[in-house]
């Protein structure tokens, strides 16, 4: 027996309530309906329909085999759509919002060969380090970074990048360098606004993991502005390899014990619903993949 038919009918019940609910969708009849579904709990060995004469209902493992079964289902279709889609020329506006650092540094540069590959797709670019509402805001697509939390929104990993504890040497000479995270609670410290624990920053050494309660001299909302704060020597910043490594590897600024390592955060492509995905924003999306899977800031 087909294996995915056995899934999509199975699915179809469910969604419909019923067998002769699912026969009509299915283009089957309502023996053939329940026969299959009967074949799939008999394969996989449990229950997953309760009947009665008036309704039907998911067992516990009815309700987990739903969920991987529509999500299996999805990914086939995501699959089939993009080989069909090669042969299709992507057309339309993609309105994108992206980290306002990271779209300046690493994204602006891309935008011109992704014009050029998909000549009928036009860009709309938003910069802002708040996070917006695809659905409300009526974005095709978002680039965040982040330890991505459970989500009704789908996502595509692009890349990584960690955070890095840096100061400027200037800074360093003046003031001392710190050998353990506890020293900076005797330091200046120049904070990210949107950072989520605020002023309490978390490392994992050869201890453990270590936490210090900073304090800021200086509050942003800007990672440019960080950064700027700290070339010119005015204290110590937690701030993503992507802004910073360039400067680490030009000696603009000194990496701090690399021993005790920050949160590495992902970058993501995301967007409302893997169903019915628009060409232009699947080829934009696979774009950018491409693009950054060998990132500048990781080298």
């Amino acid at each position: 027996m087909d294996r995915f038919m056995e899934m999509k009918t199975f699915i179809a019940v469910v969604d419909a309530g019923s067998f002769i609910g699912a026969a009509d969708p299915m283009g089957m009849s309502k023996a053939a309906v329940s026969r299959h579904v009967s074949d799939l709990e008999n394969r996989l060995g449990v229950r997953l329909l309760q009947r009665t004469t008036r309704r039907l209902s998911l067992t516990d493992e009815g309700q987990s085999f739903y969920a991987r079964s529509k999500e299996a289902l999805a990914l086939v279709d995501e699959a089939e759509t993009e080989i069909r889609s090669r042969s299709i020329e992507a057309s339309g506006v993609v309105r994108v919002n992206a980290p306002h650092t990271f779209g300046v540094l690493h994204l602006a540069p891309l935008w011109g060969g992704f014009m050029d590959a998909n000549p009928r797709v036009s860009l709309e670019v938003t910069l802002s380090d708040r996070v917006v509402d695809l659905v409300d805001e009526g974005f095709d697509l978002a680039i965040r970074i982040a330890v991505l939390p459970n989500s009704t929104l789908v996502s595509r990993k692009l890349a990584s990048t960690r955070m890095m504890l840096c100061a400027s040497p200037d800074y360093l000479a003046r003031v001392g360098t710190p050998s353990h995270p506890k020293d900076l609670a005797l330091h200046q410290v120049i904070a990210y606004s949107y950072w989520a624990t605020r002023d309490e920053w978390t490392f994992t050494g050869p201890e453990g993991e270590v936490s210090v309660r900073t304090h800021a001299r200086l509050y942003a909302n800007n990672g440019d502005t960080c950064l700027a704060a700290a070339l010119s020597g005015q204290g110590i910043i937690l701030q993503p390899s992507f802004l910073v490594a360039e400067d680490v590897r030009a000696g603009r600024l000194v990496e701090l014990m690399p021993e005790y390592k920050s949160i590495e955060l992902g970058i993501y492509a995301v967007y409302p619903t893997r169903k019915q995905l628009a060409l232009k924003v699947r080829r934009l999306i696979d774009f950018l993949a491409d693009a950054l899977q060998r990132p500048v800031w990781m080298t």
